[in-house]
C-alpha cells in the first residue's frame, strides 16, 4: 500500500476513533456512496487525486443520484453495518481526510455537486470542523432542562420539532437541518411535509396544543417540553441560527423561547 493511501486511512482512523480494518471499511463505505452522489465525470476527477487504491471506491459509470445528506448517510451505514450515529461520524471522518487530500479547487468542484445539507461534511472537507451535538447529547439536555424521563425527552422533542417545521419556511427547515444529527431530521423533514414547505400560521396557543397531541401530554406540560427543547436548540445551532428560526415566529413565542 502507498504512503499516501496509509495517511488517508491514519486520518480517518484517528478523527473517528477506529481500528485500520474498520477505517478501511468506513472509507470504502462513504467513497462508494459518494459516488453515486456524483456525476461520473467528478467521481473521476476526485479519485484522480486520491491515493490510486482508493480509485475503484469510487469508479461510477451512471448518472448522479440526487439524495440528500439523511440517504447518503443511510447507504454508508448500511454498507458498513452499523447505525446512522456511527455512520455519521465515520462520514465526516473521511470528508476531513478527502479535504486534506484533494486540491482546493477539485474540493470546490466535489462540493458544488453536493446539496445544502451537506453542510457538516462539507465543513469537514473545507478545515472548519463543524461540530454537530450527538442526538444523544440532546435529548438528555431536554430530559434535564424538563424534568423527564429519556423516552419522555424523545417524544417531546418529536413533536416540538416536527411542530416547528410546520410554523416555519421549509428553507429555514433546510437550514436546521444542515446544523443537527441524522436522527434529529425526520421530525424536521415530516412538518415541512405537513405544511407543504410553507409557513404555517400558528398562534402559540395552537402550537401549544398540537405538539400537546403529538405527545399526549397537558397543555400546560408542553409548554415546559416547548421551553426545553427550544432552549437545547439554540445550544445545538447557535444564536445566529436560532434568531433566524426566532425571526419566523411572531412575538408570543418568547414565551417559550427564553432560556430555562
Amino acid at each position: 500500500m502507498s504512503g499516501a493511501y496509509e495517511r488517508f486511512v491514519s486520518t480517518v482512523g484517528l478523527k473517528a476513533r477506529l481500528s485500520r480494518p474498520d477505517a478501511e471499511r468506513a472509507a470504502r463505505a462513504v467513497l462508494e456512496t459518494l459516488a453515486e452522489r456524483l456525476s461520473s465525470g467528478e467521481a473521476r476527477d476526485l479519485a484522480g487525486q486520491l491515493p490510486p487504491e482508493l480509485g475503484p471506491w469510487l469508479a461510477t459509470t451512471t448518472p448522479a443520484e440526487g439524495f440528500d445528506i439523511d440517504e447518503f448517510i443511510r447507504r454508508v451505514a448500511e454498507r458498513e453495518q452499523v447505525d446512522l450515529t456511527a455512520a455519521e461520524q465515520h462520514a465526516r471522518a473521511v470528508f476531513d481526510a478527502l479535504g486534506r487530500t484533494v486540491s482546493r479547487d477539485e474540493l470546490a468542484d466535489m462540493v458544488a455537486e453536493l446539496p445544502h445539507t451537506f453542510a457538516p461534511l462539507i465543513g469537514e472537507a473545507e478545515g472548519r470542523f463543524v461540530r454537530l451535538m450527538p442526538a444523544d447529547e440532546f435529548w438528555q439536555r431536554v430530559a434535564d432542562r424538563a424534568a423527564i424521563g429519556a423516552d419522555a425527552a424523545r417524544r417531546a422533542t418529536d413533536a416540538v420539532l416536527t411542530t416547528l417545521a410546520e410554523r416555519i419556511s421549509g428553507g429555514e427547515v433546510e437550514d436546521l437541518i444542515s446544523l443537527l444529527p441524522v436522527d434529529l431530521h425526520p421530525p424536521l423533514q415530516r412538518g415541512d411535509a405537513l405544511s407543504n414547505g410553507v409557513a404555517r400560521r400558528l398562534s402559540l396557543d395552537d402550537f401549544l396544543r398540537l405538539v400537546a397531541e403529538r405527545e399526549g401530554v397537558t397543555v400546560d406540560e408542553a409548554r415546559e417540553h416547548a421551553r426545553a427543547v427550544f432552549a437545547t436548540l439554540r445550544d445545538a445551532v447557535g444564536e445566529r441560527e436560532f434568531l433566524d428560526v426566532s425571526a419566523q415566529l411572531p412575538v408570543e413565542y418568547t414565551a417559550v423561547e427564553a432560556h430555562p
